[in-house]
């Protein structure tokens, strides 16, 4: 079965089963999203009106989503999921015993030449769009199946949409931790509505080089995107916080080994090390030419080794937390 027909299988059989669940009566436990809820009034507010012309995201496409306007993400006025649920692949100090409490919304405002996830990221008429009451109980149902965090996958271009489901979440009490698990190109405007709300930043960093992220990425700008935003991130959470083998706060960093991009690869390990030398990150091995990637000349390979190991190198001259040691 296709990733495709997967997260579309997934989403059905979830979608079914949430839409009966009642937003009361969850035993979800009282405590911190008080505080988070009497952020959220304003937030969302600010939030619509970035939508009505939007800047959500370093695009900037202009476009009034509110009146379900299509920009470069290819998201109008509600989120589109395109699956959910416990998912097992994450992290070790995100999956526990129970998985992390993935929500994969379709859309980005990446263009990833290489992207793995092409089939939901670019091709949003294929996902279900919903309301701002069906993603409160998607979000509900994460806490129910046990999961050790809500996990929202790829959520910059849906943060107003976010934010607007989360107070009927909240009144019940709801007190996973919040992951932002972005792709780095992040306003910083936009991060500040997050601020307080969200408790775990995992955003990728794909390329320091300006000409590889014009290239790959339509964005040469992606580079100092990604410094300011990752400042920012960093001032809201700090470091990672592990307790008791469970992330809790602060910001873990991907970065995916790239093939031929080594000494790219050593200037994002020395920027990280000027945000914090406790910066924690995970330098993965997963890359294979995808979607637009296939054939070209420098991406058009798998990851090798050499590649892998002198990311990994990089990050230890550094002095970098490597979380992929934890694995």
């Amino acid at each position: 079965m296709s990733v495709l027909s997967l997260h579309r299988f997934f989403f059905g059989v979830r979608y079914i089963y949430i839409m009966k669940l009642e937003t009361k009566n969850t035993g979800i436990r009282d405590g911190r999203p008080q505080q988070k809820g009497q952020l959220l009034e304003q937030r969302i507010e600010q939030a619509h009106a970035m939508l009505a012309s939007c800047h959500l995201c370093p695009r900037c496409c202009g476009v009034n989503r509110l009146k379900n306007e299509i920009g470069v993400c290819g998201v109008g006025r509600h989120a589109q999921v395109a699956s959910f649920g416990p998912h097992m692949g994450e992290e070790s100090c995100l999956v526990g015993r129970h998985g992390s409490g993935a929500v994969f919304f379709a859309g980005c405002n990446l263009r990833c030449a290489f992207c793995q996830n092409w089939d939901i990221a670019h091709r949003t008429h294929v996902s279900q769009e919903v309301s701002a009451d069906a993603l409160a109980k998607i979000f509900l149902s994460i806490h129910h199946l046990g999961c050790h965090n809500l996990n929202l996958v790829t959520p910059t271009h849906v943060l107003p949409q976010i934010l607007e489901a989360l107070p009927v979440v909240l009144e019940g009490g709801f007190d996973l931790p919040i992951v932002w698990n972005c792709g780095g190109y992040e306003s910083v405007a936009a991060l500040e509505l997050l601020d307080g709300i969200v408790d775990i930043y995992m955003p990728d960093i794909k390329f320091f080089d300006k000409e590889l992220a014009r290239r790959y990425l339509n964005a040469p700008d992606y580079p100092d995107i990604c410094m300011e935003a990752f400042k920012e991130m960093h001032r809201q959470v700090g470091d990672l916080i592990v307790e008791n083998s469970m992330a809790k706060s602060g910001m873990l960093v991907r970065h995916l080994a790239m093939p031929n991009a080594g000494d790219d690869a050593a200037k994002i390990m020395s920027f990280l090390k000027s945000l914090s030398v406790n910066t924690a990150v995970n330098v993965m091995n997963q890359y294979h030419p995808c979607h637009e990637a296939v054939g070209d000349a420098q991406i058009g390979t798998v990851s090798h080794g050499n590649d892998l190991q002198r990311a990994r190198e990089a990050a230890v001259r550094n002095g970098l937390r490597r979380v992929d040691q934890w694995e």
